[in-house]
């Protein structure tokens, strides 16, 4: 099924939506791993503060889990729904709901972000909107595969796969409002990221280059390379 896709406007407005109710079981953090600091505030933080220097983003939402009172103690200049569901996707489609009922239009665009990926930087998220703007579709930023790629079968080595083709898929993903909603709800709770969603649609979003540093804070060994560039960004700036 294609869906049909709206016309750009002169109202066309860009908003962001940032995925934050996961518990980070993988991460061993001993919480949700968003919140765990790093470099001298949590992560969730670091990750809100690329996108506060984008000036054409009207404003940023944030998905938490019902129950969360983070952002009651820590100061953010964003909305925050605790709509948050069982699942990334589950999650992502509510705050889409709440955009919507809160005063986004429907062909809006929105950039779907991922809290802990807490490296991403306020270029990567211009380019991504300067190369999405005018796309009859949207798209994602993504890293073309740099390893050889191997197909495992009871843990041993089953094949090795063509990788010129391949991309890993990062966050933010860009893409209309209304359009996304409906691929959401087609694909279910259990699709992995919007981009998915949108391809079952049969739509065909842009790859744009993005950047080895955005990956998700996923497992323990992570924080300390987080922490790490996180320093050093902190060290140029200064200089």
């Amino acid at each position: 099924m294609t869906a049909a896709l709206p016309q750009s406007t002169p109202q066309t407005r860009i908003w962001a939506l940032i995925a934050c109710a996961g518990a980070g079981e993988r991460a061993g953090a001993g919480g949700p791993k968003q919140y765990q600091m790093r470099a001298g505030q949590p992560l969730v933080l670091h990750t809100l503060a690329a996108f506060a220097k984008v000036a054409r983003i009207v404003n940023t939402l944030v998905v938490v889990a019902p129950g969360d009172d983070f952002f009651t103690t820590h100061c953010a200049s964003v909305l925050v729904a605790p709509c948050g569901g069982l699942t990334r996707a589950a999650s992502v489609l509510n705050g889409l709901d709440w955009l919507i009922q809160h005063g986004a239009h429907a062909a809006d665009w929105v950039l779907v972000h991922d809290a802990a990926r807490c490296l991403i930087s306020t270029e990567q998220i211009e380019r991504l909107i300067d190369a999405c703007a005018d796309d009859a579709v949207g798209g994602l930023l993504a890293l073309r595969l740099p390893d050889t790629l191997k197909r495992e079968a009871a843990g041993r080595v089953a094949g090795t796969l063509q990788r010129s083709d391949k991309w890993l898929a990062q966050t933010p993903q860009m893409f209309r409002i209304n359009v996304l909603q409906a691929a959401l709800r087609q694909a279910g709770p259990g699709v992995t990221d919007e981009s998915s969603a949108m391809e079952a649609m049969g739509l065909q979003p842009k790859l744009v280059p993005g950047s080895a540093q955005n990956f998700k804070v996923t497992y323990p060994e992570d924080f300390a390379l987080a922490e790490a560039v996180l320093m050093a960004r902190h060290q140029k700036a200064e200089k």
